[in-house]
C-alpha cells in the first residue's frame, strides 16, 4: 500500500466510508417500517412516484425505497435452500451497500453467497419508480427465470411487475415481459432483440424498442461485458456462395504437414501457410497459383480448415450435438447456442466434423456486446470477481469498480500451487486427494478448462470407485441441480468452468465441523477471475472452506506463456518425476503469465471496438432515422437537408475549376452521380417519372 493510501485510505475504502451513512439512516428507518400493515407498505409505492411526478430527485428517495424493499423481503420472501439456517430474507447492511453502488452505477464486486440476486432488488425497485423499466441480466435462460420467478412475490407485494425475456418466446410474451416495470433476460437475448426490433417493417412489431434501454443491471458483470465481448451479436441470412470449396479445404489441409507446410501460432490461434506449403496447394487443388484473381480465396479457406484442425478441439472449444457444431464459451463452459464462428470458420469445423455444412451466412445486421450495453442510459454490474479487470471496466465501460466487504470474515485456506512436470503426474496427484478429502466426508469440487478434463477425471474416479457428478456443457440443463448439492456429505462433484455461477453451494449439516467444501483447481486458466471464481465457491458466508490449485508444465498456459521461466525455476529445485512444486516464486511467475494473456486478450477486445466503432456511428443514425419513418414522425425537413447538401455539392463540383475536366467540356450531371453512389442514373427516365408523378398529383388535388 502506498504511502498517500497509508494516511488516507484506498478510494475504495473512501467510497465505503461515504456510503456508510446512508446505510445507518436506511437502518434507522426500519422500526417505523414494521410497523406499517401491509397495506401501508404497498402504498409507499405510490407515495413514491407520486413524489417523482412533482420533480423529487430519484436519489433522495433511496433511503426510504431501500427500507421499504428491505421490509417487504422480510415478510414475503424465503430463502430457496430449505437447508438454509436462516431462510428469512432481510437485506444485511452490506447488502444494502451493494445496492447504493449499483444505483450510482457503478460494479459491486462481492463475494460467492453474498445474496447478489437479492441486492439487485434494491436499485431495481428504486429505479422502476420511474416507469421507464430496469432489465436484469443474466448469462442463461435459467437462471433469468428462476430469478424472476423467486424475486416476483417482493415486487407483486410491492406494486411492481417482474417479466422474463426468453430464446425462442412468443411474441404476446416476450412484449408482455418488456412491458413490465422489471425485466429479467440474458444479454444475447436483449442484445439480439435490439437487433431484431431494427429489422422489424411495423412498430407493433416491436418488442423493446417502445420502452428504450434505461438502467441495466448485469449479472456476472465479467463474464457478460468482458469475456463474452470477444464475440459480437450477429443476425445473418444465407449467401449465395457454394459450400463445397470448405470440403476441398478440408481435404487438402489433412494432407499438409506441421513445421513443412503450415505452421501454428497459438498464442494468436493463427495459421500461416509457408512457401512449400502454397506449392503444395497449388499441386492438391490442381491450380497455377492461389494468388491469382480467380484463386485468390483459397489461402483464406486452406488457413481457416487449419484452424479448425489445428486450434479448435472437439469437448473443449466446441461440442457435436444433434448434427450442429455448438461453441463452449472458453470462460464460463456453457454451450453458446445460436452463435458461429464467422468469417468462414465455422463451416471449416463442420467440414472437419464431417456435419453438413450450412451455407456461408451475410451479416444482416451486428452489434459488439460493448456498443450494445453502451446504449443504456445507467448500466451497474455485480460480480465476485471484477477488481482485476478493474482497467478495461473503466476504459471500455466508464464502469468503477467498488470492492463491498463480507458479511461475515472469509475463513477459506488457500493453499499454494502444486507444480508437476507432466500432466499424467498432475492428474494422479489429484486423483490421490480427491481420495483422501472423501475419506474424512467433506465434499470436494473439482474445477476443470474443458469438457475433455471434465470426463478424464470422471473415467478415472470411476475407477477409483468412488461416486462422483460431472457439470459440463453436456449437463447444461442440470446444472444448478448438481451445484446445489455440492456442499453435501462425501460428494465430488468435476465442473468446468461455469461452475453453476448463480446457485449457491450450501453445507450440508456437520461439514463445517470438518473443514468445509475443499476446492480443487485442475490447472490455471488464462485469466485469474476465473481461477478466483472458482475458489470463491468455498467459503461462503464465513464458512471454513479451502482451495488447492495443480499445474504441469504441459499445460496450455505453462506450455505457451510460461514454460521457460517456471522451467528454470523447476531445475533449481531439483525436480523428478512426480515430484511436486510449492513455492511462491512459482505462483508468481503463473500469475506473470496470467497477466500476459490478459492483456493479450484485452487487445482483442479493444481491436473488436475500435472496427466496430465506425459502424455504431453508421448504425445509430440509420436506425434513428428508420424508426421515425416507422413511426410516421415528420421526416420532411431532413429530406430538405439531404436534397439540399447534394444540390450544393453538385454545383460545387460543376463549377469547379480543378475537377479535372477540359475548357470547355460541359458538366455530365449523370457521370457525377454514377461517381458518388456507384450505380449509374437515366436522367431521361428520372425526368418522365418526375412529370408522371407530379401531373398525377396535380389531377388528385383537382
Amino acid at each position: 500500500m502506498s504511502f498517500l493510501a497509508k494516511i488516507f485510505g484506498t478510494s475504495n475504502e473512501r467510497m465505503i466510508k461515504k456510503i456508510i451513512p446512508i446505510v445507518e439512516y436506511t437502518n434507522s428507518l426500519e422500526p417505523k417500517m414494521m410497523a406499517l400493515t401491509d397495506a401501508e407498505l404497498r402504498q409507499m409505492t405510490d407515495k413514491f412516484k407520486g413524489r417523482l411526478a412533482i420533480g423529487e430527485e430519484v436519489d433522495n428517495l433511496l433511503p426510504e425505497a431501500f427500507a421499504t424493499v428491505r421490509e417487504a423481503s422480510r415478510r414475503v420472501l424465503l430463502a430457496p435452500n430449505p437447508d438454509s439456517p436462516n431462510r428469512t430474507m432481510r437485506h444485511f447492511d452490506v447488502q444494502l451497500i451493494g445496492g447504493m453502488v449499483l444505483h450510482q452505477g457503478k460494479i459491486a464486486e462481492m463475494a460467492t453467497g453474498e445474496g447478489k440476486t437479492l441486492v439487485a432488488t434494491l436499485p431495481a425497485y428504486l429505479n422502476a419508480l420511474t416507469g421507464k423499466g430496469v432489465h436484469v441480466v443474466t448469462v442463461n435462460d435459467y437462471l433469468a427465470k428462476r430469478d424472476r420467478d423467486w424475486m416476483t412475490p417482493l415486487y407483486e407485494f410491492l406494486g411492481l411487475s417482474a417479466g422474463a425475456i426468453q430464446s425462442n418466446q412468443a411474441y404476446d410474451d416476450k412484449k408482455a415481459a418488456y412491458l413490465c416495470d422489471i425485466t429479467y433476460g440474458t444479454n444475447n437475448e436483449f442484445g439480439f432483440d435490439y437487433l431484431r426490433d431494427n429489422m422489424r417493417v411495423r412498430t407493433e412489431e416491436q418488442v423493446q424498442i417502445s420502452r428504450g434501454l434505461n438502467y441495466a443491471i448485469v449479472d456476472e458483470v465479467d463474464s457478460i461485458l468482458i469475456d463474452e465481448a470477444r464475440t459480437p451479436l450477429i443476425i445473418s441470412g444465407p449467401a449465395e456462395e457454394s459450400t463445397e470449396k470448405y470440403y476441398l479445404a478440408d481435404k487438402a489441409a489433412r494432407r499438409l504437414k506441421t513445421g513443412k507446410h503450415f505452421e501454428i501460432k497459438e498464442k494468436e490461434r493463427m495459421a500461416h501457410l509457408t512457401e512449400e506449403g502454397i506449392e503444395e496447394i497449388e499441386k492438391l487443388l490442381n491450380v497455377d497459383s492461389i494468388y491469382t484473381d480467380r484463386n485468390m480465396e483459397w489461402p483464406h479457406y486452406i488457413e481457416q480448415a487449419l484452424r479448425a484442425h489445428h486450434l479448435f478441439k472437439n469437448d473443449r472449444d466446441y461440442i457435436v450435438k444433434g448434427g450442429e457444431v455448438i461453441i463452449v464459451d472458453e470462460f464460463t463452459g456453457r454451450l453458446m447456442e445460436g452463435r458461429v464462428w464467422s468469417d468462414g470458420l465455422h463451416q471449416a469445423v463442420q467440414a472437419k466434423e464431417h456435419q453438413r455444412i450450412k451455407e456461408e451466412n451475410q451479416t444482416l445486421a451486428t452489434i459488439t456486446l460493448q456498443n450494445f450495453f453502451r446504449l443504456y442510459k445507467k448500466l451497474a454490474g455485480m460480480t465476485g470477481t471484477a477488481m482485476t479487470e478493474a482497467a478495461e471496466f473503466d476504459k471500455i465501460y466508464k464502469l468503477e469498480v467498488v470492492v463491498i466487504p463480507t458479511n461475515k470474515p472469509m475463513s477459506r485456506t488457500n493453499f499454494p500451487d502444486r507444480v508437476y512436470r507432466t500432466e499424467k503426474e498432475k492428474f494422479d496427484a489429484i486423483i490421490k486427494e480427491i481420495v483422501e478429502v472423501h475419506k474424512t466426508g467433506r465434499p470436494t469440487l473439482v474445477g476443470t478448462v474443458s469438457i475433455e478434463k471434465s470426463e478424464l477425471l470422471g473415467e478415472k474416479l470411476m475407477r477409483e470407485g468412488i461416486e462422483h457428478e460431472v457439470l459440463n456443457a453436456k449437463q447444461h440443463e442440470r446444472e444448478a441441480h448438481i451445484v446445489a448439492k455440492a456442499g453435501q456429505r462425501g460428494n465430488v462433484t468435476i465442473a468446468t468452468n461455469m461452475a453453476g455461477r448463480g446457485t449457491d453451494i450450501v453445507l450440508g449439516e456437520g461439514i463445517a465441523a470438518l473443514g468445509g467444501l475443499h476446492i480443487i483447481g485442475s490447472e490455471r486458466h488464462e485469466a485469474r477471475r476465473i481461477d478466483n471464481q472458482l475458489r470463491g465457491r468455498s467459503g461462503r458466508q464465513g464458512d471454513p472452506g479451502s482451495s488447492r490449485f495443480y499445474v504441469s508444465l504441459q499445460d496450455d498456459l505453462m506450455r505457451i506463456f510460461a514454460s521457460e521461466r517456471v522451467s528454470s525455476l523447476l531445475k533449481t529445485f531439483g525436480m523428478e518425476e512426480g515430484m511436486a512444486i510449492e513455492h511462491s516464486m512459482v505462483t508468481k511467475s503463473i500469475e506473470r503469465a496470467q497477466k500476459k494473456v490478459e492483456e493479450h486478450n484485452f487487445e482483442i477486445r479493444k481491436h473488436l471496438l475500435d472496427y466496430d466503432e465506425v459502424m455504431d456511428q453508421q448504425r445509430k443514425a440509420i436506425y434513428t432515422l428508420r424508426q421515425d419513418v416507422l413511426e410516421g414522425k415528420h421526416i420532411r425537413d431532413y429530406i430538405f437537408r439531404m436534397m439540399e447538401d447534394s444540390v450544393k455539392e453538385v454545383t460545387a463540383f460543376a463549377y469547379d475549376t480543378k475537377s479535372g475536366r477540359a475548357e470547355g467540356e460541359s458538366f455530365d450531371l449523370a457521370d457525377w452521380f454514377k461517381q458518388k453512389f456507384a450505380f449509374p442514373i437515366d436522367l431521361d427516365e428520372v425526368e418522365e417519372k418526375t412529370r408522371e408523378r407530379v401531373e398525377a398529383f396535380l389531377i388528385k388535388k383537382s
